[in-house]
């Protein structure tokens, strides 16, 4: 955002303050550094002249500057009357007497050979560096000195003191906190006559700047005050005018505007507005997620380059060459949605004016619902048809004289009662799944043991494994939570799964119940907040093109082999709705190489650890 011309003024002349009293503060601190650092040298220099004539008798008698507690108490005492760390160093440097340092850490010392210092000292003598101390952490100025007797051409020791900073440190800090403060007071100053400066100069222009701001943000109410009739009172005046002028004609339109979006946007259609030549103006929220696109990527962009769909296109180059009203039905890949386009022209020929306005209805549902009714009504037709033809079968071969044979008689009359038996069956099933999806069948939501359940079931199927030679094995833990359900109902699901597992496995095969409790919670995993229940087998298995309509009435992925082996078609629809009454979900997975898998999920009372055994 461009600086307006007061700030520009302020800004310049605060940078330029600023700048020099940056520049001042910085010498005068650089100064009082100097200083105070050859005023610290030559206190340091001599103090460790004091410290080196203290050591003289240690120097005079020979292994006396070992590192004995003798020659420590030595340096503690020479370091409180120079009031300095003293460090004494031997040329190999290994430390044999620190100030600093406690007799029992003294071994720990690192080596200090390296130390700037002892380095130069080692080289002329004499050495100096400024630094942090590794031990005490405080700034430190050290000075070293080799020592030796008169008849030794090396120095035997090195005496290195250290004189904290400290009191240099705290009269910078203080000289920075009163030049920061007196800086401060006069930024503060400088900060005060600027503005008023800069403002009784540009107050006129702001006022106007700002009330156009607000203008080009929608405040129609503002109002320039200005007490010049100069060429800026002029001016102020006249965009007085055009702001009265302008609330008015944006209020009417803003009104409308917003009528036709509250239209648009409560829709559960989509909609989409074209121009002549095919650009889009306009699409509502509904059509936004039909085709997964956003308002920004379509508008002004043409509809064949957004869309990318040929019937679609179609349909928009029709309707703008021909000018007539079309429809048409489009299927969209991949999602499969099915949508039902009325197009309708307006009277409109200017450039950028609405040309056609598009409405999609979502017919996907509602194909789906054909389909499924379709399927269900031959399926049911069929379904009752077969047994009923074997009845009418049977019986005019009784009246053809099938009867005067007993044998005969008593044979087929056995095959109509099965028959009318099976009948009856689908009925009862039918009418069943009716009293569940119309809210007739009321649930108990009691706490219940999965395992009496399971055990119940397995007791109920046992004999029918039997006969196939199936392998019925169980994996349900000890302490599972109580499901909330209904048991006749849990019994009738279980059941109806196991029973599909015993018919559509061959015989030998193995059939598995599990049940482990699982979280739903992503902040609280180990929150047990649901039951799974499993029923797995080694049967034919489910294609997966399959899995998603196996719960539907009459749907069966084998027919032929389906009704060879019984069953009404119903089982799973009845699963599938017992479940999802109760408050749960069931489904089903492959269980590769061979076999399915069917979930249930069920809501928990408690929770537990799981366990396992084999029936």
């Amino acid at each position: 955002m461009p600086l307006s011309i007061r700030w520009k003024v302020t800004i310049g002349a605060l940078l330029v303050l600023a700048c020099g009293l940056l520049i001042a503060r910085s010498l005068a601190i650089r100064s009082l550094d100097q200083q105070e650092m050859v005023h610290s040298g030559q206190i340091l220099e001599t103090r460790t002249s004091l410290v080196a004539y203290g050591l003289q008798p240690f120097l005079k008698q020979p292994g006396a500057l070992s590192s004995t507690p003798q020659l420590q108490a030595a340096v503690r005492d020479l370091s409180a009357r120079a009031l300095a760390r003293v460090t004494l160093v031997a040329p190999d440097g290994r430390v044999l007497a620190d100030s600093a340092v406690s007799d029992s850490n003294l071994a720990t010392v690192e080596n200090h050979r390296t130390r700037p210092e002892i380095q130069q000292a080692l080289a002329s003598g004499r050495g100096s560096d400024l630094r942090a101390s590794q031990t005490t952490g405080e700034r430190t100025l050290y000075m070293a000195i080799g020592l030796g007797s008169e008849n030794q051409a090396a120095p035997a020791v090195f005496l290195r003191l250290g004189l904290p900073m400290a009191t240099l440190d705290r009269e910078v800090a203080k000289l920075q906190q009163d030049l920061a403060l007196a800086f401060g007071i006069a930024f503060l100053v400088a900060v005060a006559l600027s503005v008023w400066l800069a403002h009784s100069i540009t107050k006129p222009l702001s006022d106007i700047a700002i009330a156009a701001q607000e203008l080009a943000k929608g405040n129609h109410a503002i109002h320039i005050r200005t007490g010049s009739r100069d060429e800026v009172g002029l001016l102020a005046d006249t965009l007085n005018h055009m702001t009265d002028q302008l609330r008015t004609k944006i209020d009417e339109l803003s009104e409308d505007r917003s009528q036709l979006l509250a239209v648009l946007t409560s829709m559960v259609e989509g909609v989409m507005v074209l121009d002549r030549r095919g650009r889009v103006l306009q699409i509502n929220p509904a059509l936004e997620r039909m085709f997964e696109v956003t308002r920004m990527e379509t508008r002004g962009h043409p509809c064949s380059d957004v869309f990318r769909h040929p019937q679609l296109d179609s349909l928009v180059s029709k309707v703008l060459s021909r000018r007539t009203n079309e429809e048409d039905e489009i299927l969209l890949h991949p999602s499969g949605r099915r949508l039902h386009i009325e197009a309708s022209v307006t009277e409109s020929d200017r450039e950028n004016d609405a040309c056609a306005v598009l409405v999609f209805h979502d017919m996907t549902e509602l194909r789906r619902l054909e389909i499924i009714r379709k399927d269900f009504v031959a399926n049911v037709s069929h379904e009752l048809r077969t047994p009923l033809t074997s009845i009418k079968g049977y019986i005019e071969a009784l009246i053809d004289g099938a009867k005067d044979d007993p044998e005969t008689s008593t044979k087929f009359l056995d095959i109509i009662l099965k028959q009318s038996d099976r009948l009856n069956l689908i009925l009862e099933d039918l009418l069943q799944l009716s009293k569940i999806e119309s809210g007739q069948v009321q649930f108990r939501r009691e706490p219940l043991p999965i395992q009496s359940v399971i055990d119940r079931t397995l007791a109920m199927i046992k004999p029918l494994a039997d006969k196939k030679g199936h392998r019925l094995v169980s994996f349900v833990g000890e302490n599972l939570p109580a499901v909330l359900g209904d048991e006749d109902r849990l019994i009738q699901v279980v059941s109806n799964l196991l029973d599909n597992a015993v018919k559509y496995t061959p015989e030998k095969g193995a059939i598995t119940v599990a049940a482990h409790p699982v979280s739903d919670n992503a902040e609280q995993p180990t929150l047990v907040t649901a039951l799974e229940l499993s029923v797995t087998d080694t049967g034919m298995g489910i294609p997966e093109i399959d899995r998603p309509r196996v719960f539907e009435r009459f749907y069966r992925v084998d027919k032929a082999r389906s009704r060879e082996l019984g069953g009404t078609g119903l089982g799973l629809a009845i699963v599938k709705h017992i479940v999802e009454g109760l408050g749960g979900r069931v489904w089903v997975e492959a269980n590769l190489p061979a076999g399915s898998r069917f979930v249930v999920r069920l809501p928990v009372q408690q929770t537990s650890q799981p366990a396992s055994r084999e029936t």
